[in-house]
């Protein structure tokens, strides 16, 4: 996997953003990515959508009626694909930054989970499950917690009715 360097060494399989911020193709995706998401866009998608099947009538719903909107729908899904994935980098890259901002932050966070995005899947498959037995480990932490403050002590040690919890 390729590794580039981003404002504090390596970031994982993300690029720097300067080197593309600035260019034609970047500058379009961001303003098309602003216009397609607005309130508008969605309003203009729904008024061609109306006047086309307002159209079908006075065109007996012919094929060339049928394919223009089936065109158009294809033509515009090509392009939204690559839109969202650019949009989804983008964000899936901040939200890996502010992470590791998190963790080399946090005094008791181990450094080593910061680029965790670089790991193999079997690295991560191994990771999920130290955290599920962490999270095992805390739910029955505090499951004897509630036990011991509500009094009824843990569940192997109770006493049966009417006896003591005292050994003779």
């Amino acid at each position: 996997m390729v590794c580039f360097d981003g404002p504090t060494g390596p970031s994982g399989p993300f690029p720097k953003a300067s080197h593309f911020q600035g260019t034609i193709p970047y500058t379009f995706a961001h303003k098309t990515a602003d216009l397609v998401g607005s309130p508008a866009a969605f309003m203009l998608g729904l008024v061609v959508i109306a006047i086309w099947a307002m159209t079908g009538p006075v065109l007996n719903y012919n094929d060339t009626w049928q394919l223009v909107i089936n065109t158009g729908t294809t033509i515009i899904t090509f392009l939204m694909v690559f839109l969202i994935q650019n949009t989804q980098n983008r964000d899936s890259r901040a939200v890996h930054l502010k992470l590791d901002e998190l963790i080399r932050s946090a005094q008791a966070a181990r450094n080593e989970l910061v680029g965790l995005e670089a790991l193999s899947d079997a690295e991560l498959d191994a990771l999920q499950l130290e955290f599920t037995q962490l999270h095992d480990r805390a739910e029955r932490k505090l499951h004897t917690i509630q036990e011991h403050r509500s009094g009824r002590g843990p569940a192997g040690n109770r006493p049966a009715d009417g006896a003591t919890n005292e050994q003779n």
